[in-house]
């Protein structure tokens, strides 16, 4: 079997098929990177940082703490004061996604009373974001994100 020369234009074509390939993977990577996260949490982050201490110690001040839990298709949520008692906030709003793209944001309904919720929801497996919203009685906003691992 006779060997085939090696020549200056194979080396060529070898060398830019392989950058090619790199090129058109960080080119994907960087669409998906972008396609998949917003990548906002605020409109106007001046303004935002301006009323965060404000809105940090008026929630400090309420000694609220929340938990959030999945088993068998089921999301429970609870609220707490300090001393360890149930609270109930005026209203609350829960956002559950996972913490790399919004596409599978929910927003479930939830039942319950006296601090403890729950609602029916189908979570696949994996890390997911739970962005708690919740308003006192006197109208102090309370907002926690709490992770959530799915199992199984």
């Amino acid at each position: 079997m006779a060997q085939k020369e090696l020549t200056g234009r194979k080396v060529l074509f070898i060398t830019v098929s392989a950058f090619s390939i790199i090129i058109a993977v960080n080119f994907f990577m960087a669409f998906k990177a972008v396609g998949t996260f917003p990548g906002l949490e605020v409109k106007n982050s001046y303004v935002a940082s301006q009323e965060f201490d404000a809105r940090r110690k008026a929630q400090l001040e309420l000694g609220w703490t929340v938990d959030g839990a999945y088993n068998d298709g089921t999301l429970s949520l609870s609220f707490a004061e300090a001393q360890g008692g149930a609270v109930a906030p005026k209203e609350f709003s829960v956002l559950i996604g996972r913490t790399t793209e919004a596409r599978d944001d929910i927003r479930p309904e939830f039942t319950g009373y006296a601090g403890e919720y729950s609602a029916p929801l189908q979570l696949d497996r994996g890390k997911w974001m739970m962005l708690v919203q919740a308003t006192a009685e006197d109208g102090t906003p309370f907002l926690q994100r709490l992770e959530l691992h799915v199992r199984g």
